[in-house]
């Protein structure tokens, strides 16, 4: 996820498928067979539909030209052993109200460090299923997250799920298995790609394990596959990211707006230099990453290895270095897209249909505007002035079908540090035209909680009013809480998701139906928020 402090600033001072992958539609439970949500939360419901409050104003837009909105929940939605939902008064109450402002459905973290927290293989799926069972009957959609890392270290991290026990366990015994930088830190966040292959988990190798996860997953929750869940998101890295774990926030390692460092240090990925190295005639170059590329608070111009003029990565050793680090990443990927393809699949699940597959990409803005882009480069994005690193990024994508999810959408240039030199706004377009060449769609998050106008307007521009080309296919909310339904955030990001469903137009109006909505939802917006406080 990408970060920014002058924006954290900024958003505080302001407020106190044509890509789908078709996997034949489940037959819905007889309405008896339905648990029901409850006779008050139906009423309450049905009185703040949408369209008994909308104006006359702007119906004729078509939902279909819009950008259907979902909303981010709480990190620890459910219980950390797993048997249930850890607020389920609040969440009631609070999908009651998405739904009456419009939101198309929320998105979920489903931790492998939860679910098969009891042993390899051993799944509790409890309260993943209460809460789908909720979503179906309040008439939502869910985009369910395989997050195959640990929670907590990132930003925005609220909590702490790690890694299942197991897992870390034999991590702790071989701590080759995770990622390692030249200091011979480990990073537990997410198991070394180095290994992918390799039966180091109790005999099976990790990519088996996430395609087995996936696989129960799918089984556990078919008759919501399609109807329900409308979206597999697929996690590939450290905070879901398909990346390294190259600027990690834990103990202070990182501070925004630092380059990072290279995470290549372990034996499997050593081993995998020196090969490469050796194929390409330069066994001197596989003994390790560049000694010269500074720490993980330098800045470009501190480094040999990162600076404009001269600097390493321009020369042979960095090409050769930046693209065998670079595709062992988008290998990663293209081996774990193959798992979920492999799972969710038309002729591997033909009892469901348009299960639409994705995966996150960082929005790493800081440093965009030199020419090394140093950050990107050491979290595995082999983007510089001189080379598009995203369109193989894309390109890996469309051979799955799977959707680009990409974050900062809400950021502006101008709000950024200056001498940071970011450029979030010029990284989206770079992205967009990638995603768009590619073939693959594109979905948005915002990086920080924001509910300030400004940020609204920008998403709004970015994803709603742009050429039908580049308009998303999605755009997901970060995040569903006690400050989203504060009165004032309330109804801005009511107004908001009016503007995204009608493909961003007609302000005025969109504004008007948020007082509608607004008003109409107050008891149980209300009642959300003290909740999820409580």
């Amino acid at each position: 996820m990408a970060f920014n402090l002058a924006q954290s600033a900024v958003a505080a001072s302001s407020f106190a498928p044509s890509t789908a992958r078709r996997v034949a539609a489940p037959r819905r439970k007889a309405a008896s067979q339905v648990p029901p949500i409850g006779l008050r939360l139906q009423r309450r419901l049905a009185a703040c539909e949408p369209s008994r409050m909308s104006s006359t104003a702007c119906r004729a837009s078509a939902r279909s030209s819009g950008v259907p909105v979902f909303v981010m929940l709480p990190l620890d939605t459910v219980k950390q052993c797993g048997s249930g939902l850890k607020r389920r008064k609040a969440m009631a109450a609070s999908l009651a109200a998405l739904k009456s402002a419009g939101v198309e459905g929320v998105m979920v973290d489903v931790w492998w460090g939860t679910v098969e927290s009891e042993g390899p293989g051993r799944y509790n799926f409890a309260g993943y299923m209460e809460l789908m069972e909720m979503a179906r009957d309040t008439g939502l959609k869910v985009q369910a997250v395989m997050s195959f890392h640990k929670c907590g270290g990132n930003v925005g991290d609220s909590v702490t799920i790690p890694l299942p026990r197991w897992v870390t366990e034999e991590m702790d015994k071989d701590q080759d298995l995770a990622y390692t930088d030249q200091w011979e830190r480990r990073n537990y966040e997410y198991v070394s790609l180095g290994c992918d292959a390799v039966p180091v988990l109790n005999g099976r190798a990790p990519v088996q394990c996430y395609t087995d996860f996936m696989r129960a997953f799918r089984d556990h929750f078919t008759r919501f596959l399609g109807n329900t869940i409308v979206e597999i998101q697929v996690g590939l890295g450290p905070a879901g990211e398909l990346r390294f774990p190259s600027y990690p926030e834990s103990n202070g390692t990182w501070r925004f707006p630092g380059i990072g460092a290279f995470q290549c240090y372990n034996r499997y990925m050593l081993s995998s230099l020196k090969s490469a190295a050796e194929a390409a005639g330069k066994p001197e170059w596989g003994i390790s990453g560049p000694t010269d590329a500074g720490e993980y608070n330098s800045w470009p111009e501190d480094t040999l290895f990162f600076r404009q003029d001269g600097g390493g990565w321009g020369c042979e050793y960095g090409e050769f270095f930046m693209s065998w680090y670079s595709q062992m990443l988008l290998d990663h990927g293209d081996r774990v897209l193959s798992g979920a393809a492999s799972v969710f699949s038309a002729s591997a699940s033909p009892d469901v249909d348009d299960i639409r597959l994705s995966a996150k990409v960082s929005g790493i803005h800081w440093h965009y505007g030199t020419r090394s882009h140093a950050p990107e480069l050491t979290a595995g994005y082999y983007n510089t002035g001189d080379r598009d690193g995203y369109r193989p990024v894309a390109r890996m994508l469309a051979r799955h079908g799977a959707v680009l999810n990409f974050t900062c959408v809400e950021m502006r240039d101008r709000e950024q540090p200056r001498e940071a030199r970011c450029m979030p706004e010029a990284l989206v377009r770079q992205v967009a035209a990638a995603a768009r060449d590619a073939g693959v769609g594109l979905a948005g998050e915002n990086a920080l909680p924001r509910y300030d106008g400004a940020a609204h307007d920008q998403v709004v521009a970015t994803a709603a009013e742009r050429a039908e080309e580049d308009r998303m296919v999605a755009f997901t909310y970060l995040r569903m809480g006690p400050d989203l339904f504060q009165p004032d955030n309330w109804r801005r990001f009511a107004a908001f998701v009016n503007r995204m469903s009608k493909s961003g137009s007609c302000r005025e109006a969109a504004e008007r139906e948020a007082h509608g909505v607004a008003h109409a939802t107050g008891a149980l917006v209300h009642e959300a928020a003290v909740a999820l406080r409580d």
